[in-house]
């Protein structure tokens, strides 16, 4: 297969759950319904045309959401290992499945 990038930018939302790594205390559904909510929120995106950014910008759980998810360019050892595989394997401008960090759950949008 071809070589892997150095470095990829690429946005997220993160719905993240009661327990994951860094969830604020307000945050109070459960793992089951983080992924389901990830899930809905791909679906809407992939399939109903949403504008990811603006999705981000509504429901992500991470600091990212201010910029519509955008985490600019980092390489893969930055980012938690599924993240990062993920990400690195998208086609510019594809749209990751749903990810399980231990942060919650991802999707990921692949922008360079």
């Amino acid at each position: 297969g071809k070589a892997r990038p150095e470095e990829v930018k690429a946005s997220h939302i993160l719905i993240s759950y009661k327990g994951a790594d860094r969830a604020d205390a307000e945050i109070t559904r459960s793992k089951e319904e983080a992924m389901a909510e990830a899930q809905r929120i791909r679906d809407l995106i992939v399939n109903d045309g949403k504008d990811f950014a603006a999705m981000a910008k509504e429901h992500s759980n991470g600091p990212s959401k201010t910029t519509g998810g955008d985490l600019g360019m980092f390489k893969f050892e930055v980012m938690a290992k599924p993240f990062s595989e993920a990400a690195f394997a998208l086609e510019v401008g594809a749209i990751s499945e749903v990810v399980e960090t231990g942060f919650g759950f991802h999707v990921i949008k692949r922008a360079e």
